[in-house]
């Protein structure tokens, strides 16, 4: 069985209003992470940054603005739903995407039927992932 979901997308790197260049996005799904998708920019001239966040806040932020921490996704034009900005920040940093929704809603649409949205907790030994994940996190933390 698959466990995982990949698809690559142009989105727009938008530096100001009046420079902007297209890089490409590596988004990805995984089964054992049931909850979060991944966006890997490959940014020219830098090593590929990689940003991880709910697959939710992503459906949510097609259709209304959405998100309280370093991650904040919005329709362009909430009447047409043709792109989405996505902002991403750490600390004052800020980086500002331009993406189609189509590529995206695609994307969603094959996690979904790989887990199902509400269908999550149901995957294996969730509590145990989540546990092994939040140490991770804590480690790194301590040890930076």
């Amino acid at each position: 069985m698959r466990d995982s979901v990949q698809a690559e997308v142009m989105m727009s790197f938008l530096v100001s209003e009046e420079l902007s260049f297209r890089i490409p996005v590596e988004l990805r799904y995984e089964a054992p992470d049931p909850y979060a998708i991944r966006m890997t920019f490959h940014l020219p001239g830098d090593a590929p940054v990689t940003w991880a966040f709910g697959r939710e806040l992503l459906l949510d932020g097609i259709n209304a603005p959405t998100g309280d921490g370093d991650v904040h996704i919005a329709p362009t034009d909430p009447e047409s739903l043709a792109d989405v900005h996505i902002r991403l920040q750490v600390g004052e940093d800020r980086a500002l995407f331009k993406a189609g929704t189509a590529p995206l809603i695609a994307f969603l649409d094959r996690t979904d039927k790989l887990v199902p949205l509400g269908q999550e907790r149901t995957l294996g030994d969730f509590e145990g992932n989540l546990e092994e994940a939040l140490g991770r996190i804590l480690a790194e933390e301590n040890a930076g």
